[in-house]
């Protein structure tokens, strides 16, 4: 009900209703909501292991992770979590410190949340990830793996004054501050061993992931909202082309009269006033966006910014074909002592192609920023449950 109750006021341009339909419903609604949970970090990690301790599979039993000393990832493989409805597990490959690109092979965006595995110290690559998830508005935990043998090589090199709660309280802490450095707000940090997954965090782990299930599939359905969106802008689209024939021609009739510049400043023209009825078809006017931003707690300023139909250098620019015209204009009138037929004929042809392509080009643009204010509307909506 919500996804065609969302829809329904979006194809009536009302985009603070589309958000509040959406952010009335109570966390139980979105039980049915697939969750996409992405498992990142380094090579050699440890993070098939994880998904292997998560997944209550040992390595080569059937639908287990591959694991091995060398990478053993090299695509990302999906797994279904029996103890958590809804819910797919991505191994992703892992990626390395000296070229970031290789994680952007894969599409992060498709992701819901994430589990960023790492082991013995904090490293660049964590931070990176913590920096691109967090761009995106979404959020993650923190696994430091392979902690046993954190404890194990503490234990050997201070055999007499070993305390295996003062070594995580420090590993914990060093985790928590490396975080809290990068800007990440309220960081969850888990240390666990993937051989022994009923120790140390491993279970307090499952028991968060269960806990804030809710959450994230509430989450997951808001980020998809833009996309939801997509089939109701197209038919929105279609609907607002069937009015563009008559300005082109108008456009292009205007453009013949021997008037020199008359169709720059009539297509201009055509051109905002087409604008304003389409932002205010799609809901993009400066009334609905009032009212979208006080709603989300944000400035209409900032919703503006993502709009890339604002500006009107791209299509002064796709106007230049008119000085052809009104130059010709001129040279007939001034030079030849005639009657322009040509420069008319110049103005009104390149007049109407233009005009068609730059009023595409705004419909397009504006269907494009209503998507793009719904995504920017829902940046950081809310804080993650505690």
């Amino acid at each position: 009900m919500a996804m065609e109750e969302f829809q329904k006021a979006v194809r009536q341009g009302k985009l603070s209703d589309a958000i509040s339909v959406v952010q009335a419903k109570l966390p139980e609604y979105f039980s049915d909501t697939p969750l996409n949970i992405a498992v990142v970090g380094e090579p050699g990690s440890g993070k098939s292991s994880f998904v292997n301790s998560i997944l209550g599979k040992r390595p080569g039993e059937p639908g287990a992770a591959e694991t091995g000393i060398q990478t053993t990832t090299t695509n990302a493989k999906d797994y279904t979590l029996p103890m958590l409805p809804q819910v797919t597990l991505w191994d992703l490959p892992g990626r390395e410190e000296s070229y970031g690109s290789r994680i952007h092979q894969e599409d992060l965006n498709r992701f819901d949340f994430f589990i960023i595995v790492g082991y013995q110290r904090f490293r660049t690559v964590h931070a990176e990830l913590a920096h691109e998830i967090q761009e995106m508005g979404k959020r993650f935990y923190f696994v430091r793996a392979k902690t046993d043998l954190d404890l194990e090589a503490s234990r050997r090199r201070q055999p007499s004054g070993y305390d295996d709660q003062k070594v995580l309280q420090r590993i914990r802490e060093d985790c928590v501050t490396c975080l809290l450095n990068e800007g990440v707000i309220n960081p969850q940090v888990f240390l666990v061993s993937n051989w022994d997954p009923q120790s140390l965090d491993f279970p307090l782990l499952l028991q968060k992931l269960q806990s804030d299930l809710l959450w994230l599939k509430r989450q997951a359905f808001i980020f998809s909202l833009p996309s939801l969106a997509a089939p109701v802008l197209e038919n929105k689209k279609a609907t607002m082309k069937g009015k563009i024939w008559i300005k082109v021609l108008f456009c292009g009739f205007l453009g013949l009269l021997p008037v020199p510049g008359i169709s720059f400043v009539v297509a201009m023209f055509f051109f905002v006033k087409f604008r304003s009825q389409c932002y205010q078809f799609f809901g993009l006017d400066l009334q609905s966006l009032t009212a979208l931003a006080r709603d989300v707690g944000k400035s209409v300023a900032t919703l503006q910014a993502v709009m890339i139909s604002k500006s009107l250098m791209p299509i002064i620019l796709w106007r230049l074909p008119d000085l052809v015209g009104a130059t010709l204009m001129m040279v007939e009138y001034c030079l030849w002592k005639r009657f322009p037929f040509a420069g008319c004929l110049v103005s009104g042809g390149s007049s109407f192609f233009t005009s068609y392509y730059m009023l595409h080009r705004c419909l397009t643009a504006v269907a494009k920023d209503t998507q793009s204010v719904l995504s920017r509307a829902l940046e950081g909506r809310e804080k993650m449950p505690i």
